[in-house]
C-alpha cells in the first residue's frame, strides 16, 4: 500500500504530536477530536510545537505553514473515510478505544489500516471491536512525538504480516527506530519501565528510603535524567497505576501489583504535576530536594537497578524481545544515557546475577532470583 492520506483521533499532547510527525513528512493529515473545544485545543497543540520549533530555528516560517496547511481538523470520523492509515491516541482507557475502533470500522474504506498508540493495552482487545483484525496493530509514539524516535510495532495473532510490515516500513520512513513484538501488556518499555518505578515505591513504602534519596540515588549514581517519583509524577501517577493494573492482571506476580502509596495518592487525587501534586508538591515550586546519606543511596540504586537489569534479561531469554530492542528501547523511549544491556557488559553478566541472587535472599522476592541457564 501507498501510504497518501494518514488519519489521527485524539488530539491531546501526543494526537496533536502524531499529527505533526506525518505533517512533516510531507502526508496530508486529518484530525478528529469529539468535541469542538477538543479540536481547537489539538490545533493549539500543533500551532504551540511548530512555533517552538521556528522560535528554536529548526523550521522556517515559511515550513511551519506548510506543514500546517497538511493538517485538516474537524469532529466528524467520516472525514477519515478515505485514509489508508489511522490512529487513535485517546486515552488509556479500553472501553473508549474499543467504541472508536467499532467507529472507525464502519467509515474508514475496507482497504484502510487501523492502529492504535496504547501504550500497555491489549491490541488484540482493541481490534475485536472491528470486523477487518487482520489490519489492526498497535503503533506505539513516545511523547514528544516529534522528538522521541523510538515506535513499537505491535502485532496480534490476527494481524496481516503483510500490514505489519507496511507499517514497519512507514515508521521507518519517518526516521523512527522501530521495534517489531508481539501482543503483552506494558509492551517492552513501559512493562520495564513501570515494574521498575512501582520498585521505587515499594521501597518508599517499606521505609528503606525516602523520596529524596530514592530520586538522587537514581540521578547521582545512574546519571538518569530524572528520579522515579519525579517521573512518577511527570507521567501521572494515576496513568502508571492503570499500566500497573493492566500488566498485573497479565503475570499475576506481586511486584506488579500497583504499590498501595501510588493508590493512596491518587485516591486523595494527587496525581502528580497535573493535579499540582503527587510524590512532590508543585503548587510554589517544582525543585527537587537532594539527600546527602551516601549508604542509604547506594543501597537504593543497587537494588533498583538490579531488579530492573534482571527484567532486562528475561525479557530478553523469552525471545520476546532482542537486546538491541530493548536498549535502544530504554534509551530512546525514556531518555537513559545507557540501553541496559549496555550496563550488563560493563558490570559482567555474573557480577548481576550474583547481585540478583543477594537481593532475591536479603528480600525475600523470589522474583528477583536470576534465570536458570
Amino acid at each position: 500500500m501507498s501510504f497518501k492520506q494518514i488519519g489521527v483521533v485524539g488530539l491531546g499532547i501526543m494526537g496533536a504530536g502524531i499529527v505533526e510527525v506525518f505533517a512533516r513528512a510531507g502526508y496530508a493529515v486529518t484530525g478528529v477530536a469529539e468535541s469542538g473545544p477538543a479540536v481547537t485545543a489539538g490545533q493549539s497543540n500543533l500551532a504551540k510545537s511548530l512555533g517552538r520549533a521556528v522560535t528554536k530555528e529548526k523550521l522556517t516560517q515559511d515550513e511551519s505553514d506548510e506543514i500546517t496547511a497538511r493538517v485538516i481538523f474537524g469532529e466528524d470520523f467520516s472525514l477519515l473515510a478515505n485514509c489508508d492509515l489511522v490512529i487513535e491516541a485517546a486515552p488509556e482507557i479500553l472501553s473508549l478505544k474499543t467504541q472508536i475502533f467499532s467507529q472507525l470500522d464502519a467509515v474508514v474504506k475496507p482497504a484502510g489500516i487501523l492502529a492504535t498508540n496504547t501504550s500497555s493495552l491489549s491490541v488484540t482487545d482493541i481490534a475485536h471491536a472491528t470486523n477487518r483484525p487482520a489490519q489492526v496493530v498497535g503503533m506505539h509514539f513516545f511523547n514528544p512525538a516529534p522528538v522521541q524516535k523510538f515506535v513499537e510495532v505491535i502485532s496480534t495473532a490476527k494481524s496481516d504480516p503483510k500490514v505489519v510490515a507496511q507499517i514497519a516500513e512507514l515508521g521507518t520512513s519517518l526516521g523512527k527506530h522501530l521495534a517489531q513484538i508481539s501482543d503483552q501488556p506494558g509492551f517492552i518499555v513501559n512493562k520495564l519501565l513501570l515494574r521498575y518505578l512501582n520498585h521505587a515505591v515499594q521501597i518508599l513504602d517499606s521505609g528503606q528510603g525516602t523520596k529524596e534519596q530514592i530520586d538522587a540515588a537514581m540521578r547521582e549514581l545512574s546519571n538518569y535524567p530524572m528520579g522515579p517519583c519525579e517521573l512518577l509524577d511527570l507521567i501521572g501517577i494515576d496513568t502508571c497505576v492503570e499500566i500497573l493494573k493492566t500488566i498485573h492482571a497479565d503475570t499475576g506476580l506481586e511486584i506488579d501489583k500497583p504499590a498501595v502509596g501510588m493508590v493512596e495518592l491518587v485516591a486523595a487525587g494527587h496525581k502528580g504535576r497535573k493535579s499540582g501534586a503527587g510524590f512532590y508538591d508543585y503548587s510554589q515550586s517544582a525543585q527537587i530536594p537532594t539527600d546527602s546519606n551516601e549508604s542509604v543511596k547506594k543501597q537504593i540504586h543497587n537494588d533498583l537497578l538490579i531488579a530492573y537489569l534482571g527484567d532486562c534479561i528475561a525479557m530478553e531469554a523469552t525471545g520476546y524481545a532482542a537486546k538491541s530492542d530493548i536498549d535502544s528501547g530504554m534509551r530512546l523511549g525514556c531518555g537513559l544515557p545507557q540501553g541496559p544491556f549496555e550496563v550488563i557488559d560493563s558490570m559482567g553478566i555474573e557480577s548481576v546475577r550474583a547481585a540478583q541472587a543477594e537481593l532475591a535472599q536479603r528480600s525475600g522476592v523470589t522474583d528477583y532470583q536470576p534465570l536458570a541457564f
